[in-house]
């Protein structure tokens, strides 16, 4: 089965944008995910999420990642959600352009998995599995520490 998880925006300040739409479209922050020398926020209204991945405010160039565009206003990615990356991979055969993965994302939530595929016009589409929101007191703390 697949669900609607989530679109990837990249933001050149994380914080405005986590306050544009937390103010104004009744998001709220579900988990935070250190990368490097940052993070990537995830917000949650209802089944809809938002994940925020933080880009240099000028790139110098148009670049594309495998897990999608990196300018700055780009959409990265958009996601979904399924029981089984592996499964969908089999199911997909030939159809599935593989740009990053599967990984396994163990470090941070035990049992999230993800793909990210091309589709035809070559839009990333991210697949994963195993996502749960995380403990208010757990991003309560995460923030103190920064």
């Amino acid at each position: 089965m697949m669900r609607w998880a989530h679109v990837g925006l990249n933001c050149r300040d994380q914080r405005a944008t986590e306050e544009f739409y937390t103010r104004w479209f009744g998001y709220h922050r579900a988990r935070a995910v250190p990368v490097g020398d940052g993070e990537i926020l995830f917000l949650r209204n209802g089944d809809t999420y938002l994940e925020l991945f933080p880009v240099p405010s000028e790139p110098p160039a148009p670049t594309t990642t495998a897990d999608g565009p990196a300018q700055p206003g780009a959409v990265r990615h958009i996601a979904f959600r399924t029981d089984s990356v592996d499964a969908l991979l089999a199911a997909m055969g030939e159809d599935a352009h593989v740009t990053l993965g599967p990984l396994d994302f163990d470090e941070v939530l035990d049992g999230w998995r993800a793909v990210w595929l091309r589709d035809p016009d070559g839009v990333v589409v991210e697949v994963g599995q195993g996502y749960r929101d995380q403990e208010a007191i757990e991003i309560t703390e995460r923030e103190n520490h920064v």
